[in-house]
């Protein structure tokens, strides 16, 4: 912290573009993100100058500055710097370059991050088979694209491939990189979340636990990989039915979150939309509705009102209203946002069905039995639950 303290009363012009790059790293490091964009730019902006907007330097820079983009999660200013590095490196560099590919899986990240799965899952393949060609299939880089493909597939709720491609990549990381690698420990949170969307939540628990220790000791408590540990395990308790300890680990994750991501960042919101359905299931429908407003509304300005968080915040303030008997408040969200859905993650999208189930049991109350039946038939197991 020494180091970024005396950095920080430098004037950002007088700073040289490649020390700057290693300052930036240090921020990144400290997770002082306004002070890391802020280099980041100065280093892209005095490239741009110095060496010419299409020099490898100059969009190395670019990269950068959307990775920080999308941890802020900013993720058109992100979306709109890849896509600009991704066709310099294709018309520079060829489609075979590691760059040209590096640039896609990292445009393919903002597409996955706005919800965009199935061009982000377009552009995996391409990279996937690319990868396999010219590195073959157990070169880090290879491994990485099948886990951002079964990370794909795991928002898509297609939770046995994913967790088949998850695997895979798990174990070649353990035997590549080691037990506590970041990237194998990544690899285990999210095969236990192919886990628990399965059912399997004790399997899950198990390996979230080990993450959760394993990302204490290498990271400390607050660094927001650990925090986001916890939320998961926090995630499993509420599934367990084990509420109390899910809420406690709950409000110490939105806590953190709010002091080192700031109120209306995405993973910030994240995790006031699980303790609230955490509240929700304790029965404290105004606990739960004084979250999910604030989240609804955060969202949609943050992530746009088709982002599938955004639709699930709509659809569990939905069941809120409902459960306080606000039923025509209810029927109108509902409505709303299983047209949104349908149309943006499809028919068969789990969340899809289960807001089908919501809108039946709305119905049900405001006593349209024909409209519900219709709905009934289209899903006839009870969805009906956040």
């Amino acid at each position: 912290m020494k180091h970024t303290n005396s950095v920080a009363s430098l004037k950002l012009d007088e700073i040289n573009p490649s020390v700057g790059m290693q300052i930036a790293l240090i921020f990144g490091e400290a997770l002082r993100l306004k002070e890391l964009e802020a280099l980041e730019v100065m280093v892209m902006e005095k490239r741009k100058r110095m060496l010419g907007d299409d020099h490898p330097d100059t969009l190395t820079s670019m990269e950068s500055l959307a990775g920080t983009y999308l941890f802020q999660g900013r993720y058109s200013d992100a979306e709109a710097l890849m896509l600009v590095v991704s066709e310099k490196r294709k018309l520079m560099l060829g489609d075979d370059h590691p760059d040209t590919l590096k640039g896609m899986v990292n445009l393919a990240n903002t597409y996955k991050d706005q919800g965009r799965w199935s061009d982000a899952e377009a552009i995996y393949f391409v990279v996937l088979e690319k990868r396999k060609s010219l590195l073959g299939d157990d070169h880090l880089d290879t491994i990485l694209t099948i886990a951002e493909l079964a990370h794909t597939y795991l928002f898509q709720g297609r939770w046995k491939e994913a967790e088949a491609l998850e695997v895979v990549v798990l174990g070649k990381r353990k035997q590549l990189l080691g037990e506590d690698h970041r990237d194998t420990l990544i690899s285990m949170s999210n095969l236990a979340s192919a886990y628990k969307e399965q059912g399997r939540l004790d399997d899950a628990e198990v390996v979230e636990l080990e993450v959760v220790e394993k990302r204490k000791r290498s990271l400390g408590d607050d660094h927001p990989f650990t925090i986001m540990a916890i939320g998961n395990l926090a995630y499993t308790y509420k599934e367990q039915g084990r509420l109390k300890d899910a809420e406690a680990l709950g409000v110490l994750v939105l806590e953190k979150c709010k002091g080192i991501l700031g109120d209306d960042h995405p993973r910030t919101l994240r995790a006031m939309s699980h303790l609230a359905v955490t509240y929700w299931k304790q029965g404290r429908w105004n606990d739960a509705e004084a979250l999910q407003v604030v989240t609804m509304e955060k969202t949609e300005r943050v992530l746009g009102d088709d982002h599938h968080w955004t639709l699930e915040n709509m659809a569990n303030l939905g069941r809120t209203y409902r459960n306080q008997g606000r039923l025509d408040d209810a029927v109108l969200l509902q409505e709303a946002v299983l047209e949104k859905m349908r149309r943006v993650l499809g028919s068969e999208h789990p969340n899809t069905l289960k807001s089908i189930s919501s809108l039946a049991a709305t119905y049900r109350g405001l006593g349209r039995m024909n409209e519900a039946e219709a709905l009934e038939a289209v899903v006839p197991h009870n969805h009906d639950d956040p």
